[in-house]
């Protein structure tokens, strides 16, 4: 694997967009700045591009990957796009959802980013220099999380440097994501919906834009991003709906459950959402044996907070 001095740019700087763009044509990963976290960005029409992705992550190679596209009318060129599709597109896109939908026989992506599926997932990043980037390149890029996998997903440029600094070839630093944590993945299967990954976009607001009803996904098998078992995990193991830390443990608060940290003071879920990754990084860099986290409504966007806590508790990939 090649070993990179890694540029830290500002997206707001002269030439990062062009520079960024010549290193992807050239097959290089390039850290992007989106609304929820980095993403670790490569041609997505380029193989060897992309399965550098897996490498430097270490990701499994049957976990897929997001194509983020400039429009929807880029996304015509890769996906069938049904008229429920249309609708979540025009309601949500640009910003944090992503749609699964039949890949087109035409579509020039490279294989590994759907992982041997027959689908790909898409979206429209709403961060504006990311869509500049895309548009410049021409096609999409394909864009997990730039992080090693099943660790903390990284919501600043710092987070990225500590995660694959020396791995890739550039970082465009956007400062602090807004969302901060991944997008909502909804499947598109013969006309119906299924929730594939719980986000900051919830399923009551797809439903009512889609006039449909959301479903779950089966867990069986993996046919998204972001369903491993294990994942956005920290160093130190985590227990969930604590009120209180033993002695070798460092609290993370929510609402009336005071902490070391807090999520929320005030018990606002989008506070939380956005505070999350960011919280559980200084956690871990207190150093206690384990982390305990207080109770998450289970409602809103407290759905997609307790799908990440709930993974980052489980048992560790070895």
């Amino acid at each position: 694997m090649a070993i990179f001095d890694t540029q830290v740019v500002s997206e707001h700087e002269d030439g990062a967009i062009s520079s960024a763009v010549e290193l992807l044509r050239a097959g290089n990963l390039v850290a992007v700045p989106t609304e929820t976290v980095y993403g670790l960005a490569a041609d997505a029409t380029e193989t060897c591009a992309v399965q550098q992705i897996y490498a430097v992550k270490g990701r499994p190679s049957n976990n897929p990957l997001i194509c983020h596209v400039s429009d929807a009318e880029m996304a015509r060129g890769y996906v069938e796009i049904p008229p429920i599709a249309e609708k979540l597109m025009e309601r949500f896109w640009p910003g944090p959802l992503t749609l699964v939908l039949p890949r087109l026989e035409t579509a020039n992506v490279a294989a590994p980013v759907s992982a041997g599926l027959s689908t790909l997932a898409v979206r429209c990043p709403a961060r504006q220099s990311t869509r500049q980037l895309i548009r410049a390149l021409g096609h999409p890029i394909a864009a997990p999380s730039a992080n090693p996998s099943g660790r903390l997903s990284p919501t600043s440029a710092a987070d990225v440097l500590a995660g694959l600094g020396g791995k890739i070839a550039m970082v465009i630093d956007g400062g602090e994501t807004e969302e901060g944590i991944e997008s909502t993945i909804i499947g598109v299967t013969a006309g119906k919906l299924y929730l594939l990954r719980p986000g900051t976009v919830t399923v009551d607001e797809i439903a009512d834009a889609a006039g449909e009803t959301v479903y779950d996904r089966d867990e069986s098998e993996i046919t998204a991003p972001g369903q491993l078992a294990s994942h956005y995990a920290p160093n130190a193991p985590v227990r969930l709906n604590a009120t209180d830390a033993a002695d070798d443990e460092v609290l993370v608060g929510f609402g009336d459950v005071a902490g070391d940290f807090t999520l929320s003071l005030s018990g606002d879920l989008r506070e939380a959402a956005r505070k999350l990754f960011r919280t559980l990084r200084t956690a871990d860099a207190a150093g206690a044996r384990a982390i305990a986290v207080a109770p998450v409504p289970m409602s809103g966007i407290g759905i997609a907070i307790n799908d990440r806590l709930k993974r980052a508790a489980a048992p560790r990939n070895s």
